[in-house]
């Protein structure tokens, strides 16, 4: 009982703190030129080479046990889930761009729906219709609440703003969309592979996330690893923040 009672408030004390540190790194303004920063693959590499690592120590120093015996389809199926991770969560980013961190939130809790379909599009799975009828009143629930908000900013044309929202709402759809693909491919990678853990899929994912990052932001064509390094060496106090950030939802 004390170990669930401390693995689910740490589940919410790093999960929160991620959250907070997730809206100041893509909202705050550092330095006396009051620039964001806004390289949201470089964040997103941070994150996936601080998960990869805990992972690995809670596997090989908490949990005593051997990694994994990698196979080329095991390899596949890793890549696959951290290509889908990797394309979904810049859109949440730049979501917050147009709407504020408490909507993506609001959003994301019907996050049951694209989950479900995407288990039922891509493996074919079946829900006792009680989950469905979970699901909608749910969705309709949150749905109303963010429908009625007032959207209206201070400065900001009821128009804009309304404009800014419904494309901030798209970029979050979309992101909720991959992010069911990963779910329900997850689901399907433990289906088929009993011997992975959820602690196995949080490091290799990541080290797959890592791998497929770097190649992006190490393309010569590519300005974002050169413009972040810049970036943070004129604005250090956004490194204690991705720093932070990184650590925080690696442990949640």
């Amino acid at each position: 009982m004390l170990d669930f009672i401390v693995c689910v408030g740490g589940i919410y004390v790093f999960f929160l703190s991620w959250s907070t540190l997730q809206e100041r790194v893509t909202s705050a303004e550092y330095g006396e030129d009051r620039k964001r920063f806004q390289f949201t693959i470089v964040l997103n590499t941070l994150q996936a080479v601080v998960a990869s690592v805990v992972g690995y120590f809670y596997i090989r120093v908490v949990q005593r046990k051997p990694m994994l015996h990698m196979s080329a389809h095991r390899w596949k199926r890793f890549f696959q889930v951290a290509f889908l991770s990797s394309t979904g969560s810049p859109f949440g980013y730049m979501a917050l761009r147009y709407i504020n961190y408490p909507t993506v939130t609001l959003a994301k809790t019907c996050k049951m729906v694209p989950v479900m379909a995407m288990n039922k599009l891509l493996y074919r799975r079946h829900y006792p219709t009680y989950k469905y009828a979970v699901v909608a009143m749910v969705t309709a629930g949150v749905s109303a609440f963010m429908l009625f908000k007032n959207n209206t900013k201070a400065g900001t044309s009821s128009l804009e703003a309304v404009e800014n929202s419904f494309y901030g709402l798209f970029l979050v759809l979309i992101n909720l969309a991959i992010d069911g693909a990963v779910n329900s491919t997850q689901d399907q990678v433990f289906a088929e592979d009993p011997e992975i853990s959820g602690q196995h899929m949080m490091c290799m994912m990541n080290v797959c996330s890592t791998l497929l990052m770097s190649v992006w932001l190490l393309n010569p064509f590519n300005p974002e690893l050169g413009s972040a390094f810049s970036f943070l060496y004129t604005h250090p106090r956004a490194m204690i923040d991705i720093g932070m950030f990184a650590f925080c939802g690696a442990m949640g």
